[in-house]
């Protein structure tokens, strides 16, 4: 992969060595500047297309050798949360932020971190250290979730609205969001938030099949008209028949499950072992 910067700046390196009026330092100085830039761009491929276990073993090795640099140090917590693991990852962002040069971003992916590994209450803690001017889509979608971890219903639905408001691809906090109405009970809100998210992001199963649930808690047990594929379709009914069973419409299931079962392309083994199971209990 060729890097225009990079390549421009070897090229300013091979015109400084061909003067023999340079002097040895200036050398030096170039050299450094071709593996700042070089580093930069490895960072970069590390956090977005490596590998998240060589993505850590990269930073923890150059952040090891450069203590000072931040931006390493960013890079080992942002990698270890992409790796998994994540309460690793929550004492290297408290690195991170009290080292000079942190910002509120910072806190924001801390906290991030700290609600991956299950620490809500260290969470809250990081949010209510940023100042209220800090206002971007990250913090107040974390905002909402923490909330609804508190079941604050009033907050989480302030700070679900004002995140879907601060980007230009709200589906997954939609999503969230409507997720937070479907265990409130709130079924039809729910299939609300679902449908809007679809507009966003059209080939998202996971919000397919929690519009279904959604519906199916209203027993509405007719599948949506959105984009599917015919694999789609046959699990959505299979997800419909297995809410319709749970709610006592146990007739309305077993059809449904026929139908997944005629509707997959392939030998639909859950749902036939599901029809079956209904059968053999008359």
């Amino acid at each position: 992969m060729r890097h225009p910067i990079l390549c421009a700046a070897l090229a300013g390196l091979v015109a400084l060595s061909a003067c023999s009026n340079n002097s040895d330092a200036e050398v030096e100085e170039a050299l450094k500047s071709v593996n700042a830039i070089d580093g930069a761009n490895l960072s970069d491929i590390m956090l977005t297309v490596g590998d998240p276990k060589e993505a850590v073993a990269y930073f923890q090795r150059s952040s090891a050798e450069n203590p000072d640099r931040i931006d390493l140090r960013r890079g080992l917590a942002k990698s270890l949360v992409r790796a998994g693991r994540h309460t690793e990852a929550t004492k290297v962002w408290a690195d991170v932020v009290a080292m000079p040069g942190s910002t509120f971003d910072d806190k924001v992916d801390m906290a991030d971190a700290q609600i991956r590994a299950g620490q809500w209450t260290e969470a809250e803690a990081t949010l209510n250290s940023i100042p209220p001017t800090h206002e971007t889509f990250d913090r107040y979608k974390l905002e909402a979730m923490v909330a609804d971890s508190k079941k604050d219903w009033k907050k989480a639905d302030t700070f679900y609205d004002i995140a879907a408001g601060l980007t230009t691809k709200p589906s997954g906090v939609l999503n969230n969001w409507g997720f937070s109405k479907l265990t409130r009970g709130d079924s039809k809100e729910a299939e609300k938030l679902f449908a809007e998210a679809l507009t966003y992001d059209p080939g998202n199963f996971t919000t397919k099949n929690n519009l279904v649930l959604a519906r199916a808690a209203q027993r509405k047990y007719e599948m949506p008209v959105i984009q599917m594929t015919q694999t789609e379709r046959a699990q959505l009914l299979y997800t419909a028949a297995l809410s319709a069973i749970k709610q006592g419409d146990v007739t309305i299931g077993k059809g449904l499950l026929q139908d997944a079962i005629d509707t997959h392309p392939q030998h639909f083994d859950e749902a036939a072992r599901a029809l079956a199971a209904l059968d053999a209990k008359g």
